[in-house]
Parts: structure tokens; C-alpha cells; sequence
């Protein structure tokens, strides 16, 4: 195999996304059309010289007929080459945009299966990627959005923490297609890929029709993901600064206090790093808010204001802006607490907690009920999102209103500390 073939090539890029360490077993994301089933080949053989085991997955996504025979080809596939393969199924449910509503349920159906798979491959090309500046660049996108897709992304989900994997993102399609036209592998071509309703299908006939270059296009991502990680670095370094995850009772509210002065104080982009990494970590929220709707929270904040924005209550007080949760926007109502369960994405019930118990928020009938002997420096209305546990009406345990034991509910954030997600994210 000499340097320049696709199979290594392919290599030196698997090599590079999970070296030196590897896992035992990795997941393939394998839709039928000639990049996946190309991939499929490719991890087949350098699989079978690392010895290691592959599962493969298809989302038959339910919009086309003919979904369910192409799920059926990669299975017969997968089986002649001596893999495990499972089907998922998917049916829209008519809200939202279709192309993001099937891609978030493509990713969030593939977490679910995975099991203990830590690695999942996905076959995006650099045509792909070309595809994804463009129309990030057509809506305004600032450094990140013009990074395009990352070779390596940690996914946070239901499921945990996996890693969404895209060694072909070098490559072109057309020699994906003539490998695998070559090998005379099985392929389908999806007819939705030339429906010019969808904005990828859109940017792939401006890039054909104005000659723009892919090539180019894929090296301003290079470029700007460069960028983005200084940047990235610049508001970690402020934010270690000025940013103070609140405690009351020394334990964690889940809330963020930012000095205004240090945040006025600094660079528009660092602001807005600071601010959307804050509302992303108190709701944990996967995607930052729109950029307009943040510049504008942001203008209200650093005026003295505030307002409510990504699931995230931000308030003014004095010199310093709290990020605190939005009662309104909570993901749970109120759920059973047993013992490890887990609520609005960052609070675990502990063993501690007694039977017949609900874990919910706080409220303004909770808050009632806090032990008057005890002050909270925490306003009201941060407080009615806190976690607690009741027994119909009755406030069983708050421990950061001091009732109850401290371990019957423990913070959890998913993604560590502020400053450590921040300078992940």
C-alpha cells in the first residue's frame, strides 16, 4: 500500500482521530450512498489489520420508500464481510425544518444504540464541508460557523459522552465514488441529494454553478478552526477571571456570577464567547443561541438589565450579571426520585433520599417553606429553579435552602466546570 493510496490515507487519519490508544470496537454510521458504503470498505480492511471489531448502523428515516431496501443492502453487506449491523427507524413528526430535525434524530438514535461504543464514524467529505461553509458564510456565521465540521466532536447526550468521528472529512466525493465503483461495491443514490428544497442541495449547485472551489472553501475551515481555538483560549483566560460558579451552603446553585466591569472591559467576540458558553452551561443546552438574540441580551446586561434567553433567566445586580435557569424552560416537570435519576440534565438524586419522594423545582411554594432562621443570599427568583424533593405539597429536602442532607441531591454538570467546558466548547 503506497503513501498516496485512499487506503492509507484513510489510515493515517484513523490513526490521527484515535491513536495511540485503541479501542477495541468502533461504529460505523452507514447510509447506502457511495461515501458511507466507500468508508465501510475502507474501515473493513483497516479493521481486520488492527483487530478491531466494527458494528455498523443505518437510520432509515421513513421519507422515502425505497429507505427500507437500502437499509436491507447495507445489512447484506455487513453481513458478508462478517459485521453486525441494526437498523434504526425514525418517523417525522412534520415539525420544524426537515433536514435538522432528521439529522438531530439521526444523531440522538445512533447515541441511544451505540451501548458501549465510544467511537461512531460518519462519511462527510470535503465536498460536504465546502457545502456547510457556504451556507454557514450565507447566514452570517461568525469564526466557529466557518470552521465547518470538526474531525473529532464529543457528543453529550441521553446516552453520555461518545465521539462523532469523520476521517474522510480530506477527501472528495468523486473518489470516493470511483472507489467504490471500482471495487464494484453496492451503492444507492439518494434522490433527495439533487432536491433543490434543501439549503445543502442549494450550496452544492452554487459551488458547481459559480466555480467556486472546494478545496478553498475546505482550507477556510482549516483556517478558521485555527482561529477558534485562539479565541477559544483568549475567553477561557478572561473567564477564569471573572466568571464565579455560585455557591450558597458551599454548595454549587448551578447558577454563574459574572463581573460586569471585567466583562465590559474586554472584546466583543470574548463577551459574546463568555455569555453564550454561560447560557450553554446553565441550561445545557448542545448549540449556542443565535447571534442576534445574544447581542441583544448581551446590550441589556452590560446596560444594567436583563432578560431571559436559551433556557437561562439573566439578571443585573449592582456590578454583577447572574446566569441562573428558567423556571419556564426546566426539561422536567417533576420526576420520581430515585436514587441516580437525574433532572433538568445536572442534578442526581443521592442514596440518601428517602421513598415515595418527587424531585422538582423549588417554586414559590417551596421557598415558602424555607427555615426562616436561615438566610439565602440567592434572590427569589434564582431560587425557584433550585432542586427539591416533596411529598405532595410538602418540602421533604432543599439542600441549598439548608434542609435536608447535603448529599440528597448532587450537582452534576455534564460537561465539568464552567471554565473547562468553556474552553472545550
Amino acid at each position: 500500500m503506497t503513501a498516496d493510496t485512499l487506503e492509507a490515507r484513510f489510515a493515517a487519519s484513523m490513526g490521527a482521530l484515535l491513536g495511540p490508544d485503541f479501542p477495541s470496537a468502533i461504529g460505523l454510521a452507514v447510509s447506502g450512498g457511495g461515501d458511507s458504503m466507500a468508508m465501510l470498505a475502507l474501515a473493513h480492511g483497516w479493521a481486520r489489520v488492527m483487530g478491531i471489531g466494527l458494528h455498523v448502523v443505518t437510520v432509515d428515516h421513513g421519507l422515502r420508500a425505497a429507505a427500507a431496501d437500502e437499509a436491507a443492502m447495507v445489512a447484506a453487506e455487513c453481513a458478508a464481510l462478517g459485521h453486525p449491523h441494526t437498523t434504526l427507524r425514525w418517523q417525522w413528526d412534520g415539525q420544524g425544518n426537515l433536514q435538522d430535525a432528521a439529522r438531530q434524530a439521526r444523531r440522538d438514535l445512533i447515541g441511544a444504540w451505540r451501548g458501549d461504543l465510544a467511537h461512531v464514524l460518519f462519511a462527510h467529505t470535503s465536498d460536504d464541508q465546502a457545502e456547510t461553509v457556504l451556507m454557514r458564510l450565507l447566514r452570517g456565521s461568525g469564526v466557529e460557523g466557518l470552521a465547518g465540521m470538526a474531525g473529532a466532536r464529543a457528543v453529550n447526550d441521553a446516552s453520555g459522552t461518545w465521539w462523532l468521528l469523520r476521517p474522510l472529512l480530506a477527501e472528495r466525493r468523486a473518489d470516493l465514488r470511483h472507489y467504490a465503483v471500482t471495487l464494484k461495491l453496492p451503492f444507492v443514490d439518494d434522490p433527495s441529494n439533487d432536491d433543490p428544497r434543501f439549503d445543502r442541495v442549494r450550496a452544492r449547485q452554487a459551488i458547481a454553478a459559480l466555480g467556486l472551489s472546494v478545496d478553498g472553501l475546505a482550507q477556510t475551515a482549516d483556517r478558521m478552526a485555527r482561529a477558534a481555538v485562539a479565541c477559544r483560549a483568549r475567553a477561557t483566560e478572561i473567564a477564569r477571571r471573572i466568571v464565579t460558579e455560585d455557591r450558597v451552603n458551599d454548595l454549587h446553585t448551578g447558577d454563574l456570577l459574572i463581573d460586569r466591569d471585567g466583562l465590559e472591559g474586554v472584546e466583543r467576540d470574548t463577551q459574546m464567547r463568555i455569555l453564550a458558553a454561560g447560557l450553554q452551561w446553565v441550561a445545557t443546552a448542545p448549540y449556542r443561541p443565535r447571534a442576534h438574540a445574544l447581542e441583544g441580551l448581551l446590550d441589556r446586561l452590560l446596560a444594567g438589565g436583563g432578560g431571559t434567553l436559551h433556557g437561562v433567566d439573566a439578571t443585573t445586580h449592582a456590578v454583577t450579571i447572574r446566569l441562573s435557569r428558567e423556571g419556564a424552560a426546566l426539561r422536567d416537570g417533576q420526576i420520581a426520585a430515585c436514587a441516580g435519576a437525574l433532572w433538568d440534565g445536572r442534578w442526581m438524586v443521592g442514596t440518601a433520599a428517602p421513598s415515595g419522594v418527587t424531585l422538582r423545582a423549588l417554586g414559590p411554594d417551596g421557598w415558602a417553606q424555607r427555615p426562616e432562621n436561615k438566610p439565602i443570599s440567592s434572590p427569589a427568583r434564582a431560587a425557584y429553579a433550585w432542586p427539591a424533593l416533596f411529598r405532595d405539597d410538602h418540602l421533604v429536602a432543599c439542600p441549598l435552602l439548608g434542609v435536608g442532607p447535603q448529599d440528597m441531591i448532587i450537582f452534576r454538570p455534564p460537561s465539568g466546570h464552567f471554565a473547562q467546558f468553556l474552553e472545550s466548547h
